[in-house]
């Protein structure tokens, strides 16, 4: 227990902890399904006005605003597996069917050259709808003119522009169709769908059949085109070639009659013949060698034996055993040396005169056969480019003759599998498409808007949220009152004394009174956050209530800023608070009376004094002593928690401290703040009070 400082009557029922904390739910789980239906639940109307609005708009968009659009689609399919008319190979080749060509193919149909021809063939520079310049506008042509050029990327004529009007007619008449077309491959096939969107359906089915028509017929006049210029380039081609065989043959025929008549054969004979010429030549020099070695032994050498061993003659090989027997069998010998020596020198000069004319004779026979050699080169090479070229030729005029008999005969890569039909319904817009999606956008739009709205709401809306995030007592919850000036206050609750506010203003007195053990509190602090709160609001009509019991009532201005008091009495005519705190006046001077308010009413004119000193002084506590003395309630209005610390320093000496919170607006943040600054001062909130509270808002 903790006891007032001179009065002893008095005392605080609850003990301040010595480590106070301050419980709050900060709300980190996610909120469960009930809580978010019941958020909804309470925007109901909200999500109502959100969900028609949208339905209308939508409904508008396609009923009224949105042109009916047909669809007509025509279906073609690539022949990849073509066979060759009369069993001839065609001079352009079919489609492979592989993804590159499937793409390029796609391209094709969105080609402009290709939708070109479709505008010709139909006619679509005459249609408005193709043609934006045959529609009525309000813009003048100039301006229509650019912002056509603008938005098909076709640049507006010009000084410097060679293309005519009609040129960029065309050209955005080609855009607009493709904005109508649209060329679709069929997923793991050779099957495109060219479909055509127009506010006609005659009008679409006639151009996605021309699409897929000039499509063909573009195929069909590229290989016969193709065809044409294969079979003109080779006719001029084969006439070239039949006067290059010509030239070549006689070339063949001038050669041959020009040179000897040369064969593989009689060119080999002479090789041989040439070849038996080196045998003898190489034989007659030997032969020649031989006898060069003969005659130079003969020459040389002094011995007989020697001599008779060179020449190798028998009559020499007779004598040779007898040499030493007489002198006639040596001259003989020498004779014989002779003789042989002499046939020696006569076999080396025709053996001379025989090599030489055998080199003449392979020589002659050698530049023969090299002669004859290039000749015979000459001719088979004139002969390979003659045949070359009649092969060549033979070839040309074979592909020429198929390349004829194709013409007339192309077939396409496509054929039609579908044609397009005539739409029996629009295929835009899908009111009942727009009009269901109108409906759910509505619903998640509201829906967002109500939950959006709830999730930026910080506001506290009920007595026991305020206690579960607080853990303080809620001891009162006044409804707002429906006053439209301060002043009123006091005569809304003298003329309404069974009125909500009043009631919930006998709760607060009753939780106030029985929330504590006898003694009751004789001095309450009202405080709050922030400004306007309804602080001050609720000690005047706690203050009247407590009066209307016959209890004297004391109610002090703690705002020494604002003076709220001021604000609903108006100029009070007692002196004040300072005149009193300084021992200039007596109480009776200081307080004043105002119509309606049954307590004494001490208002604060120390506007130049700081308060919070004054209020921290031992003369006001001393004050304050004296005060209760004298009233049994004494009720103070002191300035907001966040702002100053005038409420913390008052509420230490006094026996209750109540915390107003203005329903669904004070964020909570600042009421944690707030109670936080009370409980690190080591102060107790003993109520909570819930003001302005809305009935309308409270039964949603």
């Amino acid at each position: 227990m903790t006891d007032i400082p001179g009065n002893s009557r008095l005392h605080l029922v609850q003990a301040v902890p010595a480590t106070p904390q301050l419980i709050i739910d900060t709300g980190d789980g996610a909120p469960g399904l009930d809580t978010v239906l019941a958020t909804l639940w309470r925007g109901k109307w909200i999500i109502l006005f959100t969900t028609i609005l949208a339905v209308l708009l939508g409904a508008h968009h396609a009923f009224i605003r949105t042109t009916p659009l047909y669809t007509s689609t025509a279906v073609v399919m690539l022949d990849t597996q073509q066979d060759h008319v009369a069993g001839l190979e065609s001079i352009v080749s079919g489609l492979t069917g592989d993804t590159s060509e499937i793409n390029s193919e796609v391209q094709v149909f969105q080609s402009r050259v290709l939708l070109g021809q479709v505008v010709d063939r139909l006619g679509l520079a005459k249609d408005p709808e193709f043609n934006s310049a045959l529609r009525s506008s309000g813009l003048n042509n100039q301006t229509q003119t650019e912002l056509e050029s603008l938005m098909s990327g076709v640049p507006a004529k010009t000084a410097n522009n060679t293309l005519t009007f009609t040129d960029q007619t065309r050209d955005r008449v080609i855009t607009a169709l493709l904005g109508k077309l649209s060329v679709r491959n069929v997923r793991q096939s050779y099957v495109f769908e060219v479909t055509a969107e127009t506010t006609d359906a005659l009008k679409s089915k006639e151009i996605a059949d021309a699409v897929v028509n000039q499509y063909i017929q573009d195929q069909i006049d590229a290989k016969h085109e193709a065809n044409e210029q294969a079979t003109s380039w080779l006719s001029d081609r084969v006439a070239e070639l039949q006067i290059e065989l010509e030239l070549a043959e006689e070339a063949v025929k001038a050669f041959s009659a020009s040179t000897e008549l040369v064969s593989v054969e009689a060119l080999t004979a002479l090789e041989r013949q040439i070849k038996d010429l080196r045998d003898r030549i190489e034989n007659t020099r030997k032969k020649q060698a031989t006898l060069e070695v003969r005659r130079e032994g003969l020459v040389g050498s002094n011995n007989r034996a020697e001599q008779a061993a060179i020449a190798k003659d028998r009559q020499l090989d007779a004598l040779l055993p007898r040499l030493n027997q007489d002198t006639t069998t040596r001259r003989n010998f020498d004779a014989r040396i002779q003789i042989l020596l002499i046939e020696t020198e006569t076999d080396l000069v025709k053996t001379g005169q025989q090599l030489g004319t055998l080199q003449g004779s392979e020589a002659d026979l050698a530049r023969r056969v090299e002669q004859q050699g290039q000749d015979l080169i000459h001719l088979q090479q004139l002969t390979r480019e003659a045949e070359a070229t009649r092969l060549l030729y033979e070839h040309f005029l074979t592909r020429l003759k198929e390349t004829a008999a194709q013409q007339g005969v192309q077939q396409p890569d496509s054929r039609v599998l579908s044609a397009a039909v005539v739409a029996g319904t629009p295929s835009s817009p899908r009111t009942s498409l727009i009009v269901g999606m109108s409906l759910i956008l509505g619903l998640v739009i509201g829906a967002g808007v109500v939950l959006l709205r709830e999730l930026r709401n910080t506001g506290i809306r009920s007595a026991a949220e305020l206690e579960r995030l607080t853990d303080c007592t809620v001891m009162g919850q006044i409804p707002a009152m429906p006053v439209h000036a301060r002043g009123d206050v006091l005569t809304y609750l003298r003329d309404t004394p069974l009125s909500p506010v009043a009631e919930a203003i006998r709760n607060l007195r009753t939780s106030l009174l029985l929330s504590r053990s006898n003694p009751s509190p004789q001095v309450i602090v009202f405080t709050s956050s922030v400004p306007g709160e309804g602080k001050t609001t609720n000690a005047i009509a706690l203050g009247q209530n407590l009066a209307s019991l016959g209890k004297s009532v004391l109610l002090l201005d703690g705002d020494t800023r604002s003076q709220s008091l001021s604000q609903y009495f108006g100029q009070a005519q007692g002196c004040g608070l300072l005149p009193l705190f300084q021992g200039e006046v007596e109480l009776g001077d200081a307080t004043s009376r105002a119509e309606g308010f049954d307590g004494d009413i001490l208002t604060n004119g120390a506007s130049g004094v700081m308060a919070a000193d004054l209020f921290a002084s031992d003369q006001f506590a001393e004050l304050l002593r004296g005060l209760r003395e004298i009233y049994d309630v004494i009720l103070i209005d002191t300035p907001s928690a966040l702002t100053t610390p005038d409420a913390r320093i008052l509420a230490h000496q006094a026996d209750a401290v109540l915390f107003t919170v203005r329903w669904n607006s004070t964020p909570l943040s600042q009421v944690e703040e707030a109670l936080r600054l009370f409980h690190t001062s080591n102060l107790h909130i003993n109520g909570m009070i819930l003001s302005q509270i809305s009935s309308r808002g409270m039964k949603h």
